[in-house]
């Protein structure tokens, strides 16, 4: 099987289903050899005219072809196709064969065989499970087992001219008899198997890795500034851009239960925040990297018993790789929403870095999220570090009595981490810098988050949910001459629709319509709250164009930009088209 996608994302994949014809898989020689070691059936059947030379040659044949070979490429293709059937029994008699009719001369035959040499095989609840056609590819099966077992009595009896002392004559004439009746079967199974062994090496010369599937993800995408102000009052350019995101991802498994996941990011579609002057509105799949190539993402994860599983990332790693963000309209950019906003509840956005994680199953009902990520881990100068530097802790706890609704309650509590990357620049302390036209360095700031998250499906095509989210953020250190130490309090909130398969399976509608984060409350010197309210709302459709492709219009409107009502609105439009393989 070869998979060639997001973080989670599509499959190709190359299969085949052998149901019940697998069981006759260990008959690869063809009529035409059968025919040419065994004398043509005449009129009468003379028992003399077979010898232990031809049994034995005969079984000569079926040993090639069944064989484990030396070669390993071979021996993969055969083990694959004996491995459908090692579940398998060996019967004592042919009553158990359900399936085989009772009224056809073959069953006597078969029942003779089967109580004599015990030499036909059938699944453990007794039956070939298969439709007539199939079952007569069964048959041909045994026919091969047989070969083998006479052949095998023949030559332990250590005689060389007479075939009576291991097997019996009307038996020889009887198996002969069947060979000719299955003639057909026997040569549509040579060529079925053929092709099967054919598909087999295909996949095995032509796969990637044999522990890694390669992944991938190209976003191509058009946005264009129709109108509007930027905060300080200023007329923002019209303008249209068109970019790219792409992502190459490594899933590795080593146990086939863990995964060690590898992304490659690059890409050059620009934060529109740059013409715009605010985060608002700001699209969800911005990578302006200038195309260069970098390891965005590595982690590990790996199940701890039953319902645990751990999370290990060396860089990278965000709150969704770990945490259920309870919103179906997040795609991580390339699908769902277009925005920031609209993806997810904002204090997500703190979470971000290496670190560690883990996520537990208690019960049937209840989800426990728990991560401590650093982002500047990598960093060993004064102030960073894994410990010493910029972090994020979360704890959630998602209530989920069913798979329709799902409802959770979360805590970050962050360290030099209070920049959502979304709404009013004044929620972040970084904002001083722009304030008081400075650079004031590593800003010391200690954040305390709360959020709850509803999603709640109330038909196959409809789904309601929303979140808030609050956070206080202290500011740790005093800056002579210009700020004193005080807190901020930030409020977001949204409510959002979506409509699955509308329109055609794969197809999704989304309205979401909120506030993005906005300072509401201040206690730091020189520093001001939002004085108005913006709404953020935003309309998106996505269509399946194949299990590949997705194109996602959609517009997002800004009421008051930079949280004065004395801007005009702003409205984005954009169409994101997403390639996944």
């Amino acid at each position: 099987m070869v998979k060639l996608t997001n973080r989670r994302g599509k499959t190709v994949v190359e299969s085949w289903q052998p149901t019940s014809l697998i069981l006759a898989a260990t008959l690869l020689v063809s009529p035409a050899a059968i025919a040419e070691t065994l004398p043509q059936i005449e009129t009468e059947i003379s028992p003399e005219s077979l010898t232990i030379t031809e049994i034995e040659a005969i079984s000569e044949l079926t040993s090639l072809v069944t064989q484990q070979p030396t070669d390993s490429s071979e021996g993969s293709v055969i083990n694959q196709i004996e491995g459908y059937s090692g579940g398998m029994e060996q019967i004592t008699n042919v009553n158990q064969l359900r399936d085989v009719s009772p009224s056809d001369w073959a069953y006597e035959a078969l029942r003779n065989l089967v109580n004599n040499y015990g030499c036909i095989q059938g699944y453990p609840d007794g039956t070939y499970r298969g439709n007539r056609a199939l079952t007569r590819y069964e048959f041909a099966a045994g026919l091969n087992a047989c070969l083998e077992v006479l052949a095998a009595r023949i030559r332990d009896s250590g005689t060389t001219t007479t075939t009576t002392s291991a097997v019996s004559e009307e038996d020889l004439i009887v198996l002969r008899r069947l060979i000719q009746e299955f003639e057909a079967e026997l040569a549509t199974l040579g060529t079925r198997v053929d092709d099967l062994e054919a598909r087999v090496a295909f996949v095995e010369d032509n796969q990637f890795s044999t522990t890694t599937k390669l992944e991938g993800q190209v976003i191509v995408g058009v946005a264009s500034i129709f109108t509007g102000e930027t905060p300080d009052g200023e007329e923002v350019n019209e303008t249209t851009v068109l970019g790219s995101r792409v992502r190459l991802e490594l899933n590795t498994s080593f146990t086939g239960e863990d995964l060690l996941f590898t992304r490659l990011a690059t890409g050059n579609f620009p934060e529109l925040a740059d013409a715009t002057g605010t985060a608002e509105g700001e699209l969800a799949f911005a990578q302006p990297e200038g195309n260069d190539v970098s390891i965005e993402v590595l982690l590990y994860r790996f199940p701890l018993g039953d319902n645990t599983e751990v999370l290990l990332a060396g860089a990278g790693a965000a709150a969704d790789d770990f945490a259920s963000t309870v919103n179906i309209l997040d795609g991580d950019g390339a699908y769902g929403a277009l925005s920031a906003f609209g993806t997810r509840n904002p204090i997500y956005y703190l979470v971000d870095g290496a670190g560690l994680a883990i996520t537990s199953q208690l019960g049937n009902t209840f989800e426990l999220s728990l991560g401590y990520l650093a982002g500047n881990a990598d960093d060993p100068s004064s102030g960073n570090g894994l410990f010493n530097g910029g972090y994020a802790a979360l704890g959630q706890l998602v209530f989920k009595p069913s798979d329709r609704f799902n409802l959770g309650l979360t805590y970050i509590h962050s360290y030099k981490a209070d920049d959502t990357g979304t709404g009013s620049s004044r929620t972040s302390f970084n904002f001083l810098n722009d304030l008081f036209d400075t650079d004031l360095g590593d800003i010391p700031t200690s954040s305390n988050s709360y959020g709850i998250e509803l999603s709640w499906q109330l038909s196959d095509k409809f789904v309601l949910g929303g979140w808030v989210g609050y956070t206080h953020s202290r500011l740790l250190s005093t800056f002579d001459g210009l700020v004193e130490r005080g807190d901020n309090e930030v409020f977001n909130y949204a409510a959002w629709l979506g409509f699955p398969d509308l329109g055609g399976e794969g197809n999704l509608g989304g309205i979401v319509f909120g506030m993005e984060p906005k300072l509401i409350d201040t206690s730091v010197a020189n520093l001001e709250e939002d004085k108005d309210t913006s709404f953020h709302v935003e309309a998106f459709y996505q269509l399946r164009i194949t299990d590949n492709i997705f194109i996602t219009p959609g517009v997002i409107w800004i009421t008051a930009p930079g949280f004065n009502d004395d801007n005009s609105d702003l409205v984005i439009g954009s169409i994101r088209t997403t390639f996944s393989f």
